[in-house]
This record gives C-alpha cells, structure tokens and sequence, in this order.
C-alpha cells in the first residue's frame, strides 16, 4: 500500500506514540479553576523560554493572536501588520469582530517590515481622522512569505520605532521555532523586544493542539479573561499541554530536518519544466509558481493521482509544507515524482 504523503500543511501530523505515552501520564485538574498542574508547567516553561513573565495555554494560535490584540487596542485604534499577515488575512475578520479595530496594511518583503515602514505607517495622534495606533504585529516565520523570517537585529529595530512611539509589539510566532532554529537566535532574546508572544505548538513541533499566549503577569490576567469570554476556558486540559511539553523537550532541534528536505525540494522544483519560480526557501514552507504549462488545479490534481497531497496559494501558485509526518522515505519518494510529471498544455 502506498503511503499518502501529506504536504498541504505542518498542522496535519499525528502525535507519535512517545507523546502520546506523556499525555496519557499527565496529571491534570480544572484549569478555569487554576488546578491544572501540567498547564501550569507548561505555561511557565514557554513563558521562562522566552524570556517572559507568563503564560495562558490556549486552544489554538488564532486565539492567542486576538486575545493580545484585544487586550493590546480599544475600538477606535490600529494595528499595523503586513498585508500577508496571518492576523489579517486567515483569522476570519477577528480583529474588526472581537477588538473594533482598524489595520494599517503594510507591503513587506515576503511577509517582512522594515522599520521604516512602520514608522510611516503611524498616524498622527492630533488628527482626529484617524484611528489611533496601538500595536504593532510582526509574523515569524512569515507563511505567506514562503518561511522567511525576522532575524533578532530585525526585531530589534522595529522594537526601537515601537517604544519611541509608545506602541506594543505583538509576535504570532506560529512557526517562531522554525524561525530559531533557522537563526540561531535566542528564544529568550525575544522577550526583550516583545510585549507578547503567541507560540504555536500543534505546527512543526506536532502537538495535536494548543498555543500559548506570553507576556507580564498584569497581561496575562487580563487576557485569562477574555479567554474565558472567547469559550477557551478549558477544564483538565492538561492532557493537551503535556503534548506541548513533550514536543518542546523532544521536536525542536530535529526541524532543521524539515528545512533540509524543504530546501531539496526547491531545488529539485527549480529542475523541472513546468515550473516558472520559487520564493527562496529558509525554512518548511515551499511557494512555487507554476508556468503556462499547467494550472494550479490540475498540478493538485496530478499529485492527488500519486497520493501526494498538496495546497493551491492561488491562480498557479503552490505551497509545500514539510513536518515531523513526512519520512526520509516519502521524501525521496516525492522528488521523484516531481521529477517525472509531465505537462503539455494548460489543463482547466
């Protein structure tokens, strides 16, 4: 039987019996009631890592993006991002639904502002036509830019604009790990420049499911609150968290394996004849655009045909995602297949 090879996203991986084992050895209680010992674990091991004071374990990042951004704005201000950011683009509205507020949408380099950006993108606190900024939010690593990432110099800078201009700086760190450990930099460095962090755990590191929200212990009590209001107070979730433990102690390091795949495959993309560019490949996520050759439709039809699985990004746009699921096997597997498709015409 052939092996389905799954490459539409690093969210679809299944724990592995080692996490599963952790999980069903976790010691829980009622975390609405703060008895959850393994979230209580977790929360202050993320929060430690990154150099912050606390920590709320959520349900999914989407949650832990808006709840810092409700908590971080008021009707009537901004949030400044960029146009691919995952908070504008994927969070189903969350911002103008939960915190009544306005974005300033800025075009990055593949995901990324410079500072300069932010600092025009600022408005003038003594014009009454606009709302007011509030918060400033950064993607690391960036998926619609193909994995590329803020280095901590980068931070830095665009830290230095924010508290010049009084403004909070928000990171949804859905794949910070893989931005780490591409890097080199310090998990702990961020929290000298962030005010908080959303840190994903069912992504590269393969938790079934969870984020963590990071920031002062004056924040995180007020955010627990509007967890609760969100529906994210969940009882003896522990069982949850002791996946994310198990996966920050053990599914790290092992992501430059992603990154080395991901770049093979890039290159063996670059190879073949129906495909027309790349965006440069730092992490797990591969972007390619296709050539007249073949739609985007039928490129996923193709791949389906040999239990391959992959995203369409748009009109003859293609996105890979390589994680801990897909073996060494599957891998030379698939740079196979890619480089025996063949394509004559454009197909509907």
């Amino acid at each position: 039987m052939i092996q389905k090879i799954d490459l539409r996203s690093d969210t679809v991986t299944k724990p592995t019996p080692e996490m599963l084992q952790a999980m069903f050895e976790a010691p829980v209680g009622d975390d609405v009631y703060g008895e959850d010992p393994t979230i209580k674990a977790l929360e202050e091991k993320t929060a430690a890592m990154f150099g912050l004071k606390a920590g709320l374990f959520c349900p999914s990042g989407t949650m832990t993006n808006q709840i810092a951004i409700k908590v971080h704005t008021a009707p009537l201000t901004e949030v400044i991002c960029d146009i691919t950011a995952h908070i504008h683009q994927y969070e189903g509205g969350g911002i103008a639904f939960n915190s009544a507020a306005s974005t300033a949408l800025v075009h990055g380099e593949r995901g990324k502002m410079t500072p300069q950006q932010v600092e025009a993108n600022i408005r003038p606190l003594d014009n009454i036509h606009f709302p007011e900024t509030r918060l400033v939010a950064l993607e690391n690593s960036c998926n619609k830019g193909g994995g590329s990432y803020y280095t901590i110099k980068e931070i830095a800078a665009i830290s230095e604009v924010c508290k010049r201009h009084n403004l909070a700086l928000h990171l949804d760190g859905a794949r910070v790990f893989n931005a780490l450990v591409a890097s080199g930099d310090s998990a702990k460095d961020y929290g000298l420049y962030f005010d908080t962090i959303s840190i994903c755990l069912s992504k590269g590191l393969g938790a079934p499911v969870g984020s963590v929200l990071l920031g002062s212990k004056e924040f995180i009590k007020k955010a627990t609150r509007v967890r609760k209001v969100m529906g994210g107070g969940m009882r003896q979730a522990g069982y949850l968290a002791a996946a994310g433990m198990y996966a920050l102690d053990n599914h790290v390091e092992r992501l430059q394996e992603d990154h080395r795949r991901a770049k093979e495959l890039e290159q063996a993309l670059l190879q073949t004849d129906y495909v027309e560019s790349v965006l440069p490949v730092e992490t797990n996520i591969i972007i390619f655009k296709l050539n007249e050759k073949v739609s985007d439709v039928a490129f996923v039809q193709a791949l389906a045909e040999q239990h391959i699985l992959a995203a369409s990004f748009g009109p003859q746009m293609i996105r890979f995602v390589t994680h801990l699921d897909i073996t060494e096997e599957m891998h030379q597997r698939l740079l196979q297949v890619l480089q025996t498709l063949s394509f004559e015409k454009v197909e509907a």
